[in-house]
């Protein structure tokens, strides 16, 4: 005999498109809309859409978005440091360190609520923790 007591039946779901949704949070747009503020502060994700009324407090990014500025961040510079000694052979240690230095600060700084955003937008186009309508 077939036991269907654990069974919830769930309405279909219309499909999120997850490109748009990410691009959107790249910008720092409301994944749903995209016309809404996604941050109330720098890294800060805003509790509700205030065009659409979207619900975003269940977004959860955790290290994600560190993770991807890492390895982004890490790829470009540690290329450059690389190739600065081919382009500039006669510039000193410092002035490399010192340099390679604040473009990491300035590019981790730019992309790290870029690198939310898309998590977000991920998280809101794929269901993710509460953003389908039920708490997982």
């Amino acid at each position: 005999m077939n036991d269907m007591s654990g069974f919830r039946w769930q309405a279909p779901r219309k499909s999120r498109q997850l490109g748009e949704a990410i691009r959107r949070g790249l910008i720092g747009r409301c994944p749903a809309c995209g016309r809404g503020r996604l941050f109330r502060a720098y890294l800060k994700i805003a509790p509700s859409c205030k065009v659409c009324g979207e619900d975003l407090s269940h977004a959860r990014a955790d290290d994600a978005p560190a993770y991807l500025t890492m390895l982004v961040v890490c790829h470009v510079v540690g290329a450059g440091v690389l190739l600065s000694d081919n382009i500039a052979p006669q510039m000193s240690l410092l002035l490399v360190a010192l340099f390679w230095l604040a473009v990491t600060v300035a590019a981790s700084l730019l992309l790290l609520p870029r690198m939310k955003g898309a998590v977000v937008g991920q998280q809101w186009a794929l269901f993710m923790h509460g953003f389908g309508g039920e708490r997982e």
